[in-house]
């Protein structure tokens, strides 16, 4: 008998077996715990359970990535055969796929209806490490009602958004509101959220993408120390202190208790932002990233969520029937209605029941086609240490400990000795 976690009584109730038939597998899947994706998750193993006879049960994590991947690496690792199905990051395909089963036979036929970059983004050395689930392309949420109540329109770059922010949330503390009521949150704490989110604020300012797609060290120019610059003016003036501490949550935390006029964050926040407990049900919108002074558009990291199969496994073939359902376009689809996850089936964005009850999946699709991959593909099994070394000069930057031009310089020396490993 497995000894693992589960998610909640009533989770070991709703697993159950269906009443007269025995399990044709034992399975269990990993997976992190951000809004309401493991509540989603289970309905959606109930339904794969009626209908395989399989029982799944879900392992929780923590909702930061980087201590989900540290605990992946150790499982597997140890090559633990408890754990059936992984719950991946886009960006950790290069440095986990000796641990995962090629997928890229069994699925496919399934994998046509893909994007291609996606799935190109979990494919390694002609290995298909994980199947996508779905993708994620992060928005600029805006109150629509507090923009239109002060004769503001929606800003197209950070100094617009930036002005816009100090004057809605000055007049709205004027009015009444409390000290407590922000102009921008985001993602500012030490983990790999920071990484996405400066590296919107620096791709969109022209000054690249950390390092290129061939491997070579660009982050250490005057464009991106701009934008850096610029955004720690935001700590503590149009966004709370504590936003040097924010992941995705508590950001959603502040937005949705009616907090703030712009947040940052993925699409999963739409729905929940929407919820009949959510202070700002009916007032807000969503629009793309701003872009720096002189850009053409606005960067949106590529995120996404996957699905591997342990290499150890003891039930890879169920695992893969398993990872086939959760992929498929009736679960993606129901998915973007109930839950604004992005599809990674192209055909889905333009389905009329999609554009009816979601609207801002329906825009998003130029957003996915066009996201800023993370430079995970080039740095191979060093990324995490790369994207370790760039989150901590873009906190010390906006925690005020050295300019961004110093922490840039460091952060480029640092880089040259890990790329000395051989990427």
């Amino acid at each position: 008998m497995r000894h693992l976690t589960q998610t909640s009584a009533l989770a070991l109730l709703l697993a159950a077996p269906f009443a007269g038939g025995a399990l044709a597998a034992d399975l269990s899947i990993v997976a992190g715990s951000t809004g309401n994706d493991l509540q989603v998750l289970r309905e959606e193993l109930d339904q794969y359970q009626e209908k395989s006879g399989n029982k799944v049960d879900i392992v929780s994590m923590p909702s930061s990535t980087t201590d989900q991947f540290a605990q992946y690496r150790l499982w597997l690792s140890a090559q633990n055969q408890d754990i059936d199905v992984y719950w991946t990051d886009v960006i950790w395909a290069p440095q986990l796929a000796e641990h995962f089963v090629d997928l890229s036979g069994p699925l496919a036929e399934e994998m046509k209806q893909n994007i291609p970059q996606i799935v190109q983004s979990q494919t390694v050395d002609g290995k298909l490490v994980a199947a996508p689930m779905y993708t994620d392309a992060p928005a600029l949420y805006y109150r629509k009602d507090l923009l239109d109540k002060h004769g503001k329109k929606v800003p197209e770059t950070w100094t617009e958004l930036e002005q816009t922010a100090k004057e809605v949330m000055d007049a709205e503390r004027a009015g009444g509101a409390s000290d407590q009521f922000w102009g921008f949150v985001f993602q500012g704490a030490a983990y790999e959220g920071l990484t996405c989110d400066a590296l919107e604020w620096i791709k969109s300012n022209g000054g690249g993408q950390i390092i290129s797609p061939d491997g070579e060290i660009t982050v250490n120019n005057e464009k991106a120390a701009q934008i850096l610059d610029k955004a720690k003016g935001w700590v503590g003036t149009i966004a709370p202190p504590g936003v040097l501490a924010y992941q995705e949550e508590e950001s959603r935390g502040v937005w949705q208790t009616g907090n703030a006029v712009f947040m940052r964050n993925w699409p999963y926040a739409y729905s929940l932002s929407q919820a009949e407990d959510s202070a700002v049900k009916g007032k807000f919108d969503a629009t793309t990233l701003p872009r720096g002074e002189g850009g053409e558009s606005g960067a949106a990291t590529l995120g996404g969520w996957n699905l591997a199969v342990s290499n150890y496994s003891q039930d890879q073939d169920a695992a893969i029937d398993l990872v086939k359902f959760l992929i498929s376009p009736e679960i993606q689809k129901k998915r973007a209605i109930e839950n604004s996850k992005l599809p990674t089936i192209a055909s889905i964005y333009d389905d009329p029941d999609v554009k009816e009850n979601a609207p801002l999946i329906a825009k998003w699709k130029d957003v996915v086609l066009n996201a800023v991959p993370r430079p995970s593909a080039p740095t191979k099994g060093d990324y995490n240490e790369v994207s370790k070394e760039f989150w901590s000069a873009v906190h010390e930057t906006l925690s005020g400990t050295g300019s961004a031009e110093k922490n840039l310089a460091v952060l480029e020396k640092k880089l040259k000795r890990l790329r000395g490993r051989g990427w």
